[in-house]
């Protein structure tokens, strides 16, 4: 997936082997690569994608679960989520090919935009066959790493681990409690692009958090400031100066694909959305100043309680 993994159990069971714990995680993230990364032109996703017009494929179940969420905040979010955006991704350089010398033009990312949309994805049998309506490229990359986290958290729990915390990429799960009783404690970082920087504590247990932002995954040209957020709608990276968005969630994969869906949406929109649906979030925005840019925080209602009490 690009990134780094890392767990960390309260306990370890009485009999078991950490050697054999870690073979098995290593084979379910496999799985997930298999079935789901666009850098593998065998994956699942992949055969796809490359698929010809008109053809039904049957995926696993666990493609299933992952597409079928996506198509489900691609609905209630109207598009801000859309798992068909790859082409746009692409076109911009934050795919799997090299990014372009030039910015693309408003004519290309019409034309390419004509190839997005999630009401083309048709499926039946619960899921587990997909319509190839056409040049649909899928893509799982804001929601995928989520799930593997709740794969990952879900079989150490089948294993009898008491507590757990599972971290790929900052995407994060956790169960239980730390060995000492404590939750377990999770650092908000801040959104700085020179150095890795915490900012508020959360005390968390049976949560999972994803952490979208713009200061990592970007770049700058004379034309301006690209963000790797493609708003699926315009066909171009968001525009405004919201600089990260946190999602609580039971599930990982559904933070995950939270977090990019009210990225794209913005603060305003983005909080009106969260309130309307009752979600867990903390928005940071910059906001410009004669001496410099500051942040400033949101959060709803119920993001509040899970803030370590100083």
């Amino acid at each position: 997936m690009g990134t780094v993994w890392q767990v960390r159990l309260s306990e370890l069971p009485e009999g078991m082997d950490l050697g054999a714990v870690n073979a098995e995680l290593e084979q379910l993230l496999e799985l997930v690569n298999q079935q789901m990364s666009t850098y593998r032109h065998d994956s699942v996703i992949s055969q796809y994608n490359q698929a010809e017009a008109g053809t039904w494929h049957t995926v696993p179940p666990e493609f299933a679960l992952v597409l079928t969420t996506a198509l489900e905040l691609a609905d209630i979010s109207h598009g801000a989520f859309d798992p068909t955006v790859g082409p746009l991704v692409n076109l911009w350089g934050f795919g799997p090919q090299a990014r372009s010398e030039t910015t693309p033009t408003a004519e290309t990312i019409q034309q390419v935009k004509a190839e997005v949309g999630w009401e083309k994805i048709q499926t039946r049998q619960q899921g587990r066959e997909v319509l190839q309506p056409g040049g649909i490229y899928l893509d799982f990359s804001a929601i995928a790493k989520g799930y593997a986290v709740d794969l990952l958290g879900e079989r150490l729990t089948e294993l009898g681990v008491s507590g757990w915390l599972v971290d790929i990429g900052g995407d994060l799960r956790t169960y239980g409690y730390k060995s000492d009783g404590e939750p377990w404690f999770i650092a908000v970082e801040r959104p700085n692009t020179q150095v890795r920087e915490a900012g508020s504590i959360l005390a968390l247990h049976g949560k999972a958090v994803a952490t979208s932002g713009d200061y990592r995954n970007f770049y700058d040209t004379q034309e301006g400031h690209f963000s790797h957020t493609i708003d699926p709608r315009t066909g171009w990276p968001v525009e405004h100066q919201l600089a990260s968005v946190t999602v609580l969630e039971e599930s990982c994969m559904l933070a995950d694909g939270l977090a990019t869906l009210l990225t794209v949406l913005g603060p305003k929109e983005g909080l009106a959305f969260a309130e309307a649906q009752g979600l867990e979030v903390y928005f940071i925005e910059r906001e410009a100043q004669d001496e410099g840019v500051r942040f400033a925080e949101t959060m709803t209602a119920a993001f509040k309680q899970y803030l370590k009490e100083e």
